[in-house]
């Protein structure tokens, strides 16, 4: 069965055929071996051939991002109309180098060029000795190459006239690398409005590192990829005040032009330009009116006062924090910059401080010890702190007694006011009451370290020795001298009980007169109050902010009110009850001696809008010195704002109008 079962074996006639030919494969591999070939000669001509010059090529273009300096944002008056610094347009020449001037032929044309445009300036500017010569621009084209590379376009001349600007755009074809390009030029207000207040711009180049902010964009430049945040050493930046505090707000964002370049960093190609973004604008608590009003009380006063020849105010609603002036004169011009001019008053601020210098007298100091004006608050620590109680009297011989030699401390023109409570003390000015009744009180209650102590956290808790919270930079936190250890714990705490013993900037002594105001509340001083975007949406709104709060009893603070009634001549007519403290600080001895005027109040009394704290360093009497200011600054709220929510210009306007 098996033998019927197998096969019969198949032909060679029947064998299929399912192999390539002899002649198909060898022509299949002669194929494959001639694309290899060409594929490896080729890749080894562009490796030996080719290869140096297509790296040439690759390193050689590069795209470059030449920074525009933003467009500044503006800062408002309260009223959100004057502009107190505003960014102007001009129009600026600048030449873009497209070959290496360096060799003596190439130089030749940059020198001509240099020639041709100072005749130019000179034809439409003659007789002005300000326009740069052909020597100045040579100079400004940096040829060599000394302050950056070729690709960066040099600064020729700015803000030019009409005809300079319709000048070149005519013949741009003519001047091959010269551009007329849009920039800003930073001005304030000319009526020098809150200067200290408002700030300052310098170049980028100028900050110093003790400017934090801009050592760090320094230091991350190299790092930084969105162009937009580039800063340009040329470029203008805030160095003090609202201009420094607000930078990253006020600033915008750079433009920059793209350029390709070759491998001599020259410029290869057409520059493309993406314009710059405005920035936001502020809009300040000050109201130009008041603050005017305050500046001119000041310069008054130190035209008329012997000695004095500088004086600080601030002025601080006292629901709000607002600011609506603060003026330190005298100020100086910020859109004519002259260090020479300026050197002395233009950080000598409400906020900040320079040391006394004898041989400059023009050089004073911004922060005086308080004198009297502390007293309101040493009475509220000594009945808070169980030392004596409101209806308490003590007999007032007119001087103090301090320790086992007798040394006596006098009041004011040795005054003797007999039995007195502690609302008549703060009437009269009793050193005497402050020494016997706080000072050596205190001391007995707590013993040395501790007195100093306790004095020391009220005082903080009232915003003096500590920062107010202000929105500018630099903040001075005053002088403490009864933190020293450099006399007895009695003298200390005895003198800082009258106000001789610290030393405090002016926004220190008006954050403290609205807390005397409302009781107990520290405000943070605003000076700028709305943020807006470049087409005036509000895009932050600085809301009132309480620091802290003190737990004094109710009838305390009622008894420091009425004890604040020392009779003051210059607010003779002022139509509202108002609370009010003269201050007299004494620095130095004999023929060195200084007395500085001092003054805080607040209206209504009843209803408190306002605070006002004026310093005038060696203006004599603070009911003298500075009390005029403070009447003319509330005179100005009244009229704009109303001390009782009415504004009485308005009413003005209305009867002018009948």
């Amino acid at each position: 069965m098996f033998n019927r079962l197998k096969k019969k074996p198949m032909s060679e006639e029947d064998a299929p055929v399912n192999k390539p030919s002899t002649a198909r494969l060898n022509l299949f591999f002669f194929a494959a071996f001639v694309i290899f070939s060409i594929l490896i000669f080729r890749l080894a001509f562009v490796q030996f051939v080719e290869g140096p010059e297509l790296t040439y090529m690759e390193t050689s273009r590069n795209t470059k991002d030449i920074p525009l300096a933003p467009v500044r944002g503006p800062i408002y008056d309260a009223t959100g109309e004057v502009a107190l610094a505003y960014s102007e347009p001009v129009q600026s020449l600048y030449v873009l180098l497209y070959e290496d001037y360096r060799n003596d032929e190439r130089r030749q044309e940059a020198e001509e060029l240099a020639h041709d445009l100072a005749a130019v300036f000179k034809q439409f500017n003659p007789g002005d000795k300000e326009q740069p010569d052909a020597e100045e621009i040579i100079k400004r084209l940096d040829l060599d190459y000394q302050k950056t590379f070729g690709y960066v376009p040099r600064l020729v001349k700015s803000d030019l006239s009409t005809k300079e600007i319709a000048f070149f755009m005519e013949k741009k074809a003519e001047y091959p690398g010269v551009m007329v390009l849009e920039e800003n030029i930073r001005k304030y207000d000319p009526d020098g409005v809150a200067v200290q207040v408002v700030g300052y711009t310098r170049e980028f180049k100028r900050a110093p590192d003790s400017l934090a902010k801009y050592k760090a964009i320094r230091e991350g430049a190299s790092t930084q990829r969105d162009p937009g945040l580039v800063y340009h050493e040329e470029e203008k930046v805030g160095f003090d005040g609202l201009e420094l505090q607000y930078q990253e707000e006020l600033r915008g964002r750079s433009g920059y032009q793209s350029i390709d370049i070759d491998a001599r960093n020259l410029p290869d190609g057409t520059m493309l330009q993406t314009p710059p973004e405005k920035g936001y604008s502020l809009v300040s608590t000050i109201n130009k009116e008041i603050q005017m009003a305050a500046q001119e009380a000041i310069t008054d006063e130190l035209r008329r006062l012997p000695k004095a020849i500088t004086g600080y105010a601030v002025a601080m609603e006292v629901d709000t924090g607002n600011v609506v002036a603060m003026a330190s004169m005298p100020d100086y011009d910020p859109n004519d910059w002259d260090y020479d001019k300026i050197k002395y008053v233009f950080r000598n601020g409400t906020t900040e401080s320079f040391p006394p210098n004898d041989a400059k007298p023009s050089r004073a100091e911004s922060v005086v010890l308080l004198g009297s004006v502390i007293k309101p608050l040493s009475v509220l620590i000594g009945l808070k702190e169980g030392l004596f109680t409101a209806g308490q009297t003590y007999h007032d011989p007119g001087y103090a007694v301090l320790g086992k030699d007798g040394r006596q401390v006098k009041n004011s023109h040795s005054a003797y006011n007999g039995s007195i409570t502690a609302r008549r003390a703060i009437e009269k000015s009793s050193n005497a009451f402050m020494i016997d009744m706080v000072g050596k009180r205190l001391l007995s209650k707590y013993g040395s370290e501790k007195s100093i102590d306790v004095w020391h956290k009220h005082m903080q808790e009232f915003g003096l020795g500590v920062s107010t919270g202000v929105d500018l930079p630099s903040e001075y936190l005053g002088t403490l001298e009864y933190k020293k250890d450099h006399e007895s714990a009695l003298t200390r705490l005895a003198f800082a009980s009258f106000g001789q013993q610290a030393k405090y900037t002016t926004m220190q002594l008006a954050q403290y007169t609205t807390m005397l105001a409302n009781k107990g509340k520290r405000m943070e001083p605003h000076l700028v109050k709305e943020i807006r975007d470049a087409d005036g949406n509000v895009v932050k709104e600085i809301k009132p902010k309480v620091l802290n709060e003190v737990d004094f009893a109710d009838a305390h603070w009622n008894e420091v009110h009425k004890g604040m009634v020392t009779k003051v001549s210059s607010f003779d007519g002022f139509p509202y009850d108002y609370a009010r403290k003269t201050g007299t600080s004494e620095q130095g001895t004999g023929p060195n001696k200084k007395e500085n005027g001092v003054f805080i109040a607040f209206a209504p009394r009843d209803n408190p809008k306002l605070a006002v704290a004026v310093v005038v360093p060696e203006g004599g009497f603070g009911s003298v010195s500075a009390s005029p200011i403070a009447r003319k600054i509330f005179d100005a709220y009244d009229e704009v704002y109303g001390l009782d929510g009415t504004p009485k210009g308005k009413k003005d306007e209305e009867k002018d109008n009948e």
